[in-house]
């Protein structure tokens, strides 16, 4: 079976895999798959996994929080902000998981800073147009 090549970058590291034969992705139109001497297309990958298979018949996967997927010329670029790359599916299925929890949490702590911070203004607002504050 014909091979391509899949470049992996994120903002810390890359990684070049030799002898890709099948990828499999998903964005937001639904699961797709890239076989070598694909035309040239590009797409951006929903949060999840994704895997590919090299010519030994192996299965390897990757954890990605969205990332922008390009094929030219017999090469996959998969560019995210970082991504986990690993060869068993429950290990990278719950590295997954505690990486949604920690986003997850750190998304709701800084809508709760938001929300503190629009209610001060909005109680700003409010004294000013009482008065409360002199003019300077």
């Amino acid at each position: 079976m014909k091979a391509f090549v899949l470049h992996l970058q994120d903002a810390t590291h890359y990684e070049r895999i030799d002898r890709v034969t099948s990828f499999v992705g998903q964005d937001d139109s639904g699961l797709f798959g890239v076989l070598a001497d694909h035309a040239r297309m590009m797409t951006v990958l929903a949060f999840g996994l994704a895997r590919y298979r090299t010519t030994d018949d192996r299965w390897h996967f990757l954890a990605v929080p969205r990332g922008l997927l390009y094929c030219v010329d017999n090469n996959l670029y998969l560019s995210a902000r970082r991504y986990i790359h690993d060869d068993e599916y429950v290990r990278i299925s719950q590295a997954l998981e505690e990486q949604l929890i920690t986003e997850e949490t750190a998304l709701r702590t800084i809508k709760d800073s938001l929300h503190r911070l629009e209610e001060e203004m909005f109680k700003r607002l409010w004294r000013m147009g009482r008065g409360e504050y002199a003019a300077s």
